[in-house]
């Protein structure tokens, strides 16, 4: 199993892969995440000011510590194109020790 309820994995949607790059680097240079991958090609469909919307958007996903939450979606904030980012954090409940080790390692201040 592994998991000793630190861990997280964060979904961020980004209008491009440069820019979920640019963020990626920032996060992992920052020791804010382990790892952050870039998953370019998604389609999303979703309602943002009373009109439906469909956006090939690129999607991230970090691995991280729920420690590390908080200044993440900060940073995030800080640098990302969006009004409002989507930023939503989800609670690892098992995973290899041996990596989640390796996240937590790397995600320490």
């Amino acid at each position: 199993m592994g998991a000793n309820g630190s861990e997280v994995v964060v979904f961020v949607t980004a209008a491009t892969a440069e820019e979920a790059e640019r963020l990626g680097r920032i996060i992992v240079e920052s020791r804010l995440a382990a790892c952050a991958n870039v998953l370019p090609g998604i389609r999303s469909i979703f309602r943002w000011e009373n009109k439906i919307n469909v956006e090939n958007e690129c999607l991230m996903l970090i691995k991280t510590t729920l420690e590390r939450y908080p200044e993440l979606e900060a940073v995030i904030r800080r640098h990302h194109s969006y009004t409002i980012p989507e930023i939503i954090a989800l609670p690892v409940i098992a995973g290899s020790a041996p990596y989640l080790e390796w996240v937590r390692d790397e995600s320490r201040k």
